[in-house]
């Protein structure tokens, strides 16, 4: 019995250490197959020094010389209305008028008043004279003159206020009112801008401060009328740099006669200057943007070969698809311009001898 158990356990041992003996062999086989995977190709690019014209560039909207909204001072019906939407008005231009038929008959009633007070004071002046009455008799008929002379100026002004006119010299909107309705107190009836000149609100960053000159020229570009440039100068610079974004508010001014440009556009802006400026420069694909920074792969060579190093890097204005470097590489170092997706850093990499698409454009 126990020669059989002991058959039993070596033939066993026999046949599980013959399995894991066959797995050993076949793992130390596939071990000494593996090979790492060959270093990632890449498009390298230098950073490059230039000169570019002292232009700075930057993005802005129009904003109106002058707009309202056309209102009310008081409540009433509209009785007329005298202009149409879209057009052009002079200042002072009759608008719309509110009914004022019942301001109007209590005009004529202290109108009346008014011509009664005035014949007795002029009567109670011929009697002061002679002493005929007393001077509070004479006080008391001036004073009721002129309290119905101002009873009817101010109902004059009550009806002349029911008679809305132009503000200013400009172009209506849309019509956002109708005849017989009820309007109270400040309804927008419709809205006006002034479209010659117009301003160009837009944000600089502060390192370009000294730069902003009042009465610099400026050139615009809007996406409505492609090829075209709108010519103005700086209007004004604004003392207050924002803390959160470091950058100055500017206002410039644009002709604007054939009234193309309207409030609310956005525009290219470039600032025009006679200074030239040497910058550092990348081509557009080298940047990696993201919200925390921009960065790039840096090419560097150790005892392996080639490897990338992630590093941040300050960037300025684009220009031809090429970015300025302001801050964070230095003249002739190699950068990745083309396939950053796939790196992480210290990772090997192989230069691709053609360049980046971007940069092949350039070069043919």
């Amino acid at each position: 019995m126990l020669k059989r158990f002991l058959i039993l356990i070596l033939f066993s041992v026999l046949i599980f250490g013959g399995i894991f003996g066959l797995k050993f062999y076949q793992l130390h086989q596939e071990a000494g197959q593996f090979q790492p995977p060959p270093p990632a190709v890449v498009a390298a690019t230098e950073v490059t020094q230039e000169i570019w014209p002292s232009a700075l560039s930057a993005v802005g909207s129009l904003t109106a010389i002058a707009g309202v909204d056309v209102s009310n001072e008081v409540a009433g019906k509209v009785e007329a209305i005298h202009f149409d939407s879209g057009q052009s008005v002079k200042k002072g231009q009759l608008l719309l008028e509110l009914d004022a038929s019942t301001d109007r008959a209590e005009l004529q009633g202290l109108q009346a008043e008014m011509r009664l007070a005035k014949v007795r004071f002029e009567r109670s002046e011929k009697l002061i004279g002679k002493n005929f009455i007393s001077q509070s008799d004479y006080d008391q008929n001036h004073a009721l003159l002129d309290e119905t002379a101002a009873a009817v100026h101010a109902k004059r002004t009550l009806i002349d206020r029911k008679r809305i006119r132009a503000p200013f010299t400009g172009e209506l909107g849309i019509r956002l009112v109708n005849l017989g309705q009820y309007l109270t107190e400040g309804s927008a009836i419709v809205s006006l801008q002034q479209l010659d000149p117009i301003y160009l609100d837009f944000t600089v960053p502060e390192r370009y401060l000294n730069r902003l000159v009042k009465g610099r020229q400026v050139i615009a570009t809007v996406q409505a009328y492609p090829g075209r440039e709108f010519n103005g100068e700086i209007s004004a610079v604004s003392p207050l740099i924002d803390q959160g974004t470091r950058s100055v508010q500017v206002r410039a001014k644009l002709s604007n006669s054939e009234k193309l440009l309207h409030p609310g556009i956005f525009a290219q802006i470039g600032i025009l200057s006679d200074q030239e400026l040497n910058v550092l420069t990348l081509p557009d694909t080298a940047i990696t943007y993201n919200p925390y920074g921009n960065s790039v792969f840096v090419i560097e060579t150790n005892e392996q070969g080639l490897i990338v190093q992630s590093r941040q890097v300050e960037t300025g204005q684009t220009r031809a698809g090429r970015v300025e470097i302001i801050n964070g590489l230095k003249l002739g170092e190699r950068v990745v311009s083309a396939g950053q997706v796939k790196l992480r850093n210290g990772m090997p990499v192989t230069l691709d001898d053609k360049p980046a698409p971007g940069e092949r454009e350039i070069s043919q």
